[in-house]
């Protein structure tokens, strides 16, 4: 019986690159937010204080992936053998449920402001939500290069480009009230914010909560996984694999492969290599057991 540890992480891609691209995200959204708010209060834009609370609530998120960020690069030790690097999922996680609860609430008066729409700015809407297109569609592009790689890259990507189109929908409301009085349109702006906001995290928070429960990431089909250790030459049979998240940006695995005529020296370090090549998989136990082994007889 042998046993052997692959711990080497493939996807330190650029990490400076893409704190830079958070930290200017914050910057660009936070300044965005204090503008929102004050001209949201000041003509009483329901509108642009539901776009508020949503970027209010993208910012939120920015920050806390920086934060998980930085753990998930802490050494493991004693308490935490596997290090923080789930401290990322953590966060995603936590990002989307308040997110969700806050447009729950700006929903609901949203639907009480159709019963008594307020007078609004449309002009003004529609410059401030002019300047959010140019803002988010900037946040955006910031984070296109990384999004297949990290789910929370992925995450900010999203909310940034949903944030575009909504900005675009509260600009083109803004130009209709100009022409037409439509107050109510203001409440009905705020409605479809929230509902492209459902629409763009319930994916994310369906991953969510599949890495936080150990599930196997999406895009990594355990099926090949198991078909290409079987396919290997020598192995008759496996037992107890696993593969689950070891951050929002890399996978592990382990699982015993049955060869009973033992293996070559390289055996171990060719199927490592695979498993990063084809499932970018870096963080793998293999144990190799006999047909013969009673324990492995019994296992099985």
């Amino acid at each position: 019986m042998s046993q052997t540890h692959h711990h080497e992480n493939h996807h330190h891609h650029d990490h400076h690159t893409m704190n830079g691209a958070f930290s200017i995200g914050i910057a660009l959204n936070l300044g965005f937010v204090l503008i929102e708010v004050i001209t949201g209060v000041w003509y009483h834009s329901l509108a642009l204080l539901t776009d508020a609370g949503h970027n209010l609530g993208d910012v939120a998120g920015l920050v806390l992936v920086v934060i998980a960020s930085r753990l998930s690069k802490r050494a493991a030790n004693k308490h935490y053998t596997y290090g923080y690097g789930k401290s990322t999922i953590v966060v995603a996680l936590i990002n989307t449920i308040i997110l969700l609860i806050a447009v729950g609430a700006i929903g609901w008066e949203a639907i009480g402001r159709l019963n008594r729409p307020e007078p609004v700015k449309g002009g003004v809407i529609s410059l401030v939500a002019f300047v959010g297109v140019i803002i988010n569609t900037i946040s955006a592009f910031l984070f296109l290069k990384g999004k297949e790689k990290d789910v929370n890259v992925k995450g900010a990507y999203l909310h940034m480009a949903a944030d575009a189109l909504v900005s675009i929908g509260v600009l083109v409301s803004g130009i209709i009230i100009i022409y037409t009085n439509w107050f109510w349109l203001d409440a009905v702006i705020s409605l479809i914010i929230i509902t492209v906001i459902i629409f763009s995290t319930w994916g994310l928070l369906k991953e969510s909560l599949r890495l936080s429960l150990d599930g196997v990431p999406s895009g990594l089909d355990s099926q090949a996984v198991r078909d290409y250790l079987l396919s290997l030459k020598g192995v008759t049979a496996l037992h107890d694999l696993h593969i689950w998240a070891m951050s929002t940006n890399a996978a592990a695995l382990t699982v015993h492969l049955v060869i009973p005529e033992g293996i070559e020296d390289t055996f171990l370090v060719e199927v490592n290599n695979e498993l990063h090549n084809r499932f970018n998989i870096d963080h793998t136990t293999i144990q190799v057991e006999r047909s013969t082994d009673a324990a492995c007889e019994q296992k099985c």
